[in-house]
Order: structure tokens, then sequence, then C-alpha cells
């Protein structure tokens, strides 16, 4: 049984990764802003809550192996049904200055300046309105199917969630129920540890995915005029799904054989099983009333569910079990945010790519995760912590994680230098970018403002597009707006693409990662405690309600909420909007890299804070519950 839970954890995981890795991948794809592809990424958590809590209190009393069965088939549909708008989508048009010459049946010699100028002054109308820019001719544009193919990744994703509700509270309550006491700490380690290699895969395939271009077999690659790090590249995001769905498919299958109840050591038997777990125990046959006959449906449902509502308050009026579910939520909405968006934050902060920003969470930030959650379940049995040791453990290894994550601030990059964005024509800092777009050097050539086809000038500065660089030849060369450049005395010409950000990034970029492994491997080693005091802090018999209503409410009030807000504040950062084939607003290209920082770093800082005071809170209840008590608290419960 552990070893197919087992696999069932690394398959959700894995299925959930490949989302984290493909936020940004699906909201170039789409043209969405960071706050509604953040609500649809919590679609996930929105599938649990729909279902959570009925299937960790009725699914208990079935046969709960093959209930995470259904759970890993359901999954492998709603990945199916993620991966689906691909195929039904037509080829994905990026914004660029080639596009609209091509719809003005001009010739590759026309220069950039002179494109927005005199050649077709129709297009300027057209291109200046900022509402038909690539699409003259497609009346009704706003009605493609296209334009709304993402409500099937978002109900695919809350097909997901609903099949992985299953998994963790009955997989965790039967393992809990049929092995030795000091064991369980173990194997939620080995759980634990091996379902991180779900994040690692996943990262490492959503870098692979990445790389390949998003119509890969479908177009001719030689016509990409981007690459992997311009802002506008989308990679094959739908491959990763496929393979998400295949793998929550076979970890299904192991649970179709397993038995319903497994024999139990002897010496946990006394006050080990949870009530309604097993369908033979003594306790559970207690809480039915007696009958003469065969009770009738009605009735039997509603026992179950005056049950369910005691056994609710029993839980929620439990003031440790209260108190650490605040702590965890605080925790939680801080953890979800940031890593939603870490890949992107690589990217704008640092000047990195999709695909290395996956392959370097994967293969820099999970391992000593993983390292850190089996040797915190190896400590916690060589030691035998009790309750109040662990507590302990856990919460003061999670403070100092926090303090080192702080230095996060210190090791930011500064803002891309674009001009008429965040520096002045001449290179200077700029306050106010609304109105320093244009500049006389490009006066004549009547450029649009809303075009993001960003070429870098020789003197590191890039450029919004090659008009608005002022180059009046088609290979980039005579840019008149590098001549204004007040340090810069080469040649006037530029390259397509964006300028890449300085050596000294680099560096910090080496001091970011450090920073977060030291910091993931310092909280992670306290996780394995800190799950079992959740389960030490509510009776025996209430453990899978207790791990069910933990992760509803982490997923109600942390994982639904989390992506959307911090979405909405990084959206509060964007410089450049990028534009749909309707002239809408689509994803952005350039972010003020200072606020993202800023906001993405102190969010999380903000919303974990206060949690220590609540652990303090939390363990002085701990300590003076248990003191009164000389029995071992993991025996008795509450």
């Amino acid at each position: 049984f552990l070893v197919a839970l087992s696999f069932s954890y690394l398959s959700k995981i894995l299925s959930g990764t490949i989302m984290k890795s493909s936020i940004t991948q699906i909201e170039r794809r789409f043209g969405l802003p960071s706050s509604t592809v953040g609500f649809v990424d919590s679609s996930f958590e929105m599938g649990n809550l729909l279902v959570l809590a009925f299937v960790s209190y009725f699914g208990a009393k079935l046969h709960r192996p093959r209930v995470i069965a259904i759970g890993c088939f359901t999954m492998a549909l709603g990945s199916f049904l993620t991966a689906m708008p691909h195929f039904f989508m037509g080829y994905y048009k990026y914004e660029t200055t080639s596009h609209t010459a091509s719809s003005a049946n001009l010739t590759s010699s026309i220069n950039p300046c002179s494109l927005h100028q005199n050649v077709n002054k129709s297009l300027l109308d057209i291109s200046q309105s900022g509402k038909k820019l690539y699409k003259l001719s497609s009346a009704g544009c706003e009605k493609e199917p296209s334009s709304y193919m993402w409500i099937y990744i978002l109900l695919g994703n809350l097909l997901r969630g609903i099949g992985e509700t299953p998994i963790t509270p009955l997989g965790i309550a039967y393992l809990d129920d049929f092995a030795k006491e000091e064991d369980v700490p173990v194997y939620v380690g080995i759980l634990h540890t091996i379902a991180m290699l779900g994040p690692m895969f996943g990262f490492l395939l959503g870098s692979l995915c990445a790389k390949l271009y998003v119509d890969i077999g479908f177009v001719d690659l030689g016509s990409i005029t981007i690459t992997p790090q311009d802002s506008r590249w989308v990679g094959a995001w739908w491959l990763g799904f496929l393979v998400g769905g295949v793998t929550s498919f076979l970890a299904g299958i192991p649970f179709c054989f397993l038995p319903k109840s497994l024999k139990k050591p002897r010496e946990t038997n006394k006050g080990k099983t949870s009530h309604g777990l097993l369908e033979n125990t003594g306790t559970a046959r207690k809480t039915l009333p007696p009958a003469k006959s065969k009770p009738r449906k009605c009735q039997l449902i509603y026992h179950f569910l005056s049950d369910f509502y005691a056994s609710l308050k029993k839980v929620l009026c439990n003031r440790m079990y209260f108190t650490f579910l605040c702590c965890a939520l605080l925790q939680s909405s801080g953890f979800i945010g940031f890593l939603t968006y870490k890949a992107k934050y690589m990217e704008q902060q640092y000047g990195q790519s999709t695909s290395k920003s996956n392959l370097l969470i994967g293969l820099t930030s999970l391992p000593p995760v993983c390292i850190g959650i089996f040797l915190g379940g190896l400590i916690m049995k060589k030691y035998k912590m009790d309750i109040l040791v662990a507590t302990k453990f856990a919460f003061t290894l999670s403070f100092f994680a926090y303090a080192i994550s702080l230095l996060h601030f210190f090791v930011g990059c500064e803002n891309y230098m674009v001009a008429g964005k965040t520096v002045s024509y001449e290179g200077k800092p700029i306050l106010n970018p609304e109105n320093a777009v244009f500049s006389e050097c490009n006066s004549d050539c009547k450029c649009a403002s809303d075009v993001w086809d960003p070429v870098c000038g020789d003197n590191g500065i890039t450029y919004a597009s090659a008009c608005l660089a002022g180059c009046t030849a088609s290979v980039f060369h005579n840019c008149s707006c590098l001549e204004v450049s007040s340090s810069w005395t080469g040649n006037n010409s530029a390259t397509l693409g964006q300028c890449p950000k300085s050596d000294d990034c680099s560096t910090k970029f080496i001091y970011y990662t450090v920073i977060q492994v030291i910091s993931g491997f310092l909280f992670a080693l306290g996780g394995t405690p800190a799950y079992m005091v959740m389960f030490r802090c509510v009776q025996p018999e209430l453990k899978s309600l207790a791990v069910g209503l933990y992760t509803l409410i982490i997923r109600m009030l942390a994982g639904i909420p989390a992506p959307v807000y911090f979405g909405a504040l990084i959206d509060r950062t964007c410089l450049q909007w990028g534009s749909t084939s309707c002239g809408q607003r689509g994803a952005c290209r350039l972010y003020d890299s200072n606020a993202y920082r800023y906001v993405y770093l102190g969010v999380p800082a903000v919303l974990r804070g206060p949690s220590y005071l609540i652990a303090i809170i939390f363990y002085m209840l701990m300590k003076k519950h248990f003191q009164k008590n000389n029995s071992k608290p993991i025996e008795n419960g509450e």
C-alpha cells in the first residue's frame, strides 16, 4: 500500500507541478493577465473544496483503496481535458511588426520607420488605435472560439482537483491505522520524499516542453523570429499534461487490487484504529442505533449527517487544532503564491528563460526539500520525539528558514533598460514612463505605442520596436535614437530581441539560489514533525476528518485566493502589455523589476510573520494540556 500510495502522490504532484511550470506559457498563449491565470490555477483547489469534506468522512467508511483508484482515474481525465484546447485552436500568432508588414502586402525591404509613416495610411490609423493591429479583415474576432478555450483548462484543473481529493486523507489514515505507531513518521517521511520526485520530474518536464515551440510539428520553425528568451515565446505546454494524464491513470491501477483492511499489529490495537475506518470495529458498531429491521435509507443518511456534524464540532472546538490551523493557513497562503509565480519571478528578475527557470527549480530547489523531509522523519523516529519536542523542533526550524529567506530582498536585479519605459532615450532613469514613449529621435516615424517587438541597441538599451529606435533600414541599421544616448559613440545598429541583464545580475542570481536552497532545506526538515503534530492533537477516531478538514480549509482560504491576489498585485507592476489578435490587452511583456520584487517577496513575508506569534500560542496550549496528563498524548489524543 505504501508503494502504491507513494506512486499516486508522485503522479498527483507531477500533474500539479506541470500546471505550475506552465503558468507563464498558458498566460501568453491565451493572452491572460496574471490574476486570471491565477484563478485558473486555483480551480484545482475549487475541485477539492467541492468534495473534500465528504470524501474524507464518508470515503473512510467505504473501500478506501478503490476510492483512491477512482480519484486517480479522474485526475487522468482532468489532465487530458486540460491539454485538449491545443488541438482545437489555431496556430499561435505572436505580435510582431513583420505580421503588420505582411498584412499590408509590403516587401521586406521597407524600413521600420517608413512602415508606419507613409506607405499605408489606413494601416497607420488602425495600428495607432490599437484595436485591430494584426487582424484587419476579421469581423467579430472577439467571437473566435479560441478566445474562450482557456475555460477548458479551468475545467480540467477543477476535475483534477476532484480526483486528487481522496488520496491524502484516506491514504494517510489507512497507513496510520495499520502501521506500528513508531513507524508512522518514517512512512510519512518516505511518502513525502518519494512524492517530491513529482515536482522534480514535473519541473524538468516543464523545462523541456518550454524549449519546444508550442506548434512544433505543425509550423516551419525557421519562420519563427522569437527565441525562448523572448517574453512572447510559448512552449509546448500541452505536452506535459498528456504525460501527467498517463501517469495518473497508471497510478490508479494498483489500488484496484488492494484489500479494504490489513492485519493490525497487536501493540497498536488499543486506541489506534480510527472511528469509522473499519467496518468490523466495535467502535463503529456502537454508533449505529439498534434496530430490529433494516433501517431505511433516509434514516441512514440522517445518522451519517448528524454523526458528521458532531465530529466536525469536536474537531473545530479543539483549541490546539484550531490554533495550528490558523498558523498553517498563514504559512500556506505565503507559500502557494510564492510557488505559483516562482518561475515567472526568475524570468523577470534575473532574465532567465522559462525553460531554464523550470530546470533550475527542479535541480536546485527541490532536492534539498526532499532530503529535509526524509531526514525530519528519521530524526523524529531516532530521538522518539514526543509531541511537545516535535512542536518546538518544527516551528524553530521554520522560523530560521523564514529569517534566511528575507535575504532575498537584497539580491534583486535592476530593471531592464527599456527606452521610454524604465530609462529615457538618453539612458537616464525615468519616473513616469507613460509620457516618455516617444522622443524627437523617432518623431518622424509615426510609430505605434502599443507594439512590442523589441530590438537591442548596440548601446545596451532595449527599444520596444525598431520603429521606436528610429531604425531606417530593414536590418536595423541607422537607428537615430541610439545617437542621443549620452554615453554611446559606437555603431547605430540594433538586433532583434531584448538586451540581456548585466553580469552583476548573474552573480546575484547565484546568491538567490543559495538562499533558496538553505531556507528550503531548513523548512522541510521540520515538515514531517509538524505534519505529525496535527495528527496527535485530536482524538484518534477523528484523524481522518482532521486531515481532510485541514486540507479543505487550506485549499479554500489559501489555495484559491492566493494565486489570484498575488497575480493581481503582480499585474500592477506591468510596464508594457501585449496585444491579442483582436487588439485587446493580452499578457504582460515587461514588468517593473523593483516593484515586482517587493510585491513577490513582501506579501509572503507579511503573511508568514504573524504565524510565528500564533505558533507560540499553540505551543503554550499544547504544553498546558499535556502537562495535565502523564499519559502519552499519542495514545490518548485530546
